[in-house]
């Protein structure tokens, strides 16, 4: 007999025996769990301890309360630990100084005062970042790179790299860098919707340049929306965060959330402190809403943003009780935009959503994050509630422009200048040449640098004695000037050679 049988026993002997002294029910029950915890001790040592440990316990079968305990008492976070800080990064970031020291700074509600705001001068900042792709790409948060003139990466393994900055999202809070190295180590994405409240997480960064750090702790609620990406002026701002007890303090910022199956669940975003320090609570962007900025990121260097065209308000009984709203569930629309995609699809003010595609939705952040996982021009089927009936719509989404097409840009590893085809240098190439930054030309076209004789194979090390780390570098060297500019830099045959530019 296990341990709730026995309980069940002695509770269906009590009610037989309603005169029974409370002193005797007492010491049957404290023999009961005695001799409960004794079996289950003895289970446990002769139990076999060389079996793999099964991660996933939300995917196991019906198991007791206390199985789950007694299972969950020997998760190896070690496994998880060992899988995720190689692939954890630290992030330097230079930034220069703007008419922004001046601007409201919400992250100083969450990291303490002056978290963020540049001082008089350049300004590094540090943060944490996820290796996704073993060919280099990085993702970590808009806030750890914004306004950066140069992002440095340091590896779990101490080697460096200057990063390009393929893109950032300010309305997610999420930027994604690349870096000119392979077979790197990297984490696998998971998927943040089957995340249970509950379940156990790790968090994983690299502050300070330090060795990674790991912390554990469970997720203490899922779709929290902390007002902190709005009070930046994001009008398509989305928050939508899993919150969690395990520890994260500044310098985490861009790391990972990792669950029990070493996979990325999460990037590390805020805490909730007034002091710069962890107090309780931290908050990460769930990684499939990551997923699409991630792939626009890379594909266009900005988000295609997808628009409803609705105003959304969570309901509450006080909003039902105003609106006779038979249901609390749902989000509810009280306005409708002229001509967009949601007037289009019929959608009316005072409809109630419940679905999308099928997901059911039950708070605005949840809604918001749906609709963010889509490109215009992509077709969603809606489930609203109206006059009581459930009616289904579908609707065309489109761009805040009103477009239904998106047109792709040239790539920034692509990048064109001054008629060459300008790509980064990688680590490898830098070691052969002997350089320490640079750029490379791979391709001539018509322009000014085939008119000045620079051969395919050069590589631009400076520009106006400005040194260039990334593509991107050339295009803002060059941007607004006048007259003529020196670009310096090495032969494919490794001599030095320096040519003056008048630009048109």
């Amino acid at each position: 007999m296990n341990l709730e049988q026995q309980l069940y026993v002695i509770w269906f002997n009590f009610n037989k025996k309603k005169k029974m002294n409370s002193k005797k029910v007492l010491g049957i029950l404290g023999i009961a769990t005695i001799g409960g915890l004794v079996a289950l001790g003895i289970s446990r040592v002769f139990s076999p301890q060389d079996k793999p440990v099964n991660f996933t316990y939300h995917e196991t079968a019906k198991f007791t309360l206390a199985e789950k305990m007694a299972d969950a008492s020997v998760l190896d976070f070690v496994s998880v630990a060992e899988v995720s800080t190689p692939a954890v990064v630290h992030i330097k970031s230079t930034i220069k100084n703007t008419s922004r020291s001046q601007a409201f700074n919400p992250f100083e509600d969450f990291f303490g005062p002056g978290f963020g705001s540049p001082q008089p001068g350049p300004q590094q900042s540090t943060g944490s970042g996820v290796i996704i792709r073993k060919n280099g790409y990085i993702v970590t948060n808009n806030h750890v790179v914004d306004n950066a003139t140069l992002v440095e990466v340091v590896l779990d393994d101490k080697r460096s790299y200057v990063a390009e900055v393929m893109g950032v999202d300010p309305e997610t809070d999420l930027a994604l860098l690349k870096i000119e190295e392979d077979n790197l180590p990297f984490l696998n994405l998971g998927n943040s919707d089957e995340l249970k409240v509950g379940e156990w997480v790790v968090a994983v960064g690299n502050p300070f340049n330090l060795t990674s750090t790991v912390t554990v702790g469970i997720v203490s609620a899922k779709g929290r929306s902390i007002n902190l990406l709005r009070q930046r002026g994001g009008e398509y701002a989305i928050e939508n965060f899993i919150q969690t007890d395990a520890a994260v303090n500044p310098g985490n910022s861009g790391g990972a959330l990792v669950n029990t199956s070493g996979e990325l669940i999460g990037i590390n975003t805020a805490i909730a402190s007034q002091t710069g320090s962890f107090s309780g609570y931290s908050f990460a962007i769930p990684i499939n809403l990551a997923k699409k900025i991630i792939s626009d990121l890379k594909d266009y260097g900005e988000v295609k943003r997808a628009i409803l065209g609705v105003r959304i308000q969570d309901i509450t009984q006080e909003l039902a009780d105003e609106k006779g709203l038979k249901e609390l569930t749902g989000v509810y629309i009280p306005n409708v935009s002229e001509g967009g995609s949601a007037d289009k699809a019929g959608i009316k003010d005072g409809d109630v959503i419940v679905k999308i595609n099928n997901i059911v939705i039950n708070k605005s952040s949840e809604l918001q994050e749906e609709i963010s996982k889509y490109h215009p021009g992509d077709k969603v089927d809606i489930t609203l509630i109206r006059d009581g009936k459930e009616k289904l719509v579908t609707a065309t989404l489109l761009s805040k422009d009103g477009e239904s097409e998106i047109v792709k840009e040239v790539a920034k590893e692509e990048m064109k200048v001054l008629g060459a085809e300008i790509i980064n240098l990688s680590r490898e190439e830098r070691l052969a040449l002997k350089v320490k930054n640079g750029v490379k030309v791979v391709k001539i076209g018509v322009g000014q640098m085939k008119d000045k004789g620079i051969p395919s194979g050069f590589v631009i090390t400076h520009i106006d004695k400005i040194p260039m780390y990334v593509s991107q570098d050339v295009k803002n060297a060059l941007q607004d000037k006048e007259g003529a500019v020196l670009i310096e830099g090495v032969a494919p045959n490794g001599k030095k050679e320096a040519y003056a530019i008048r630009l048109d």
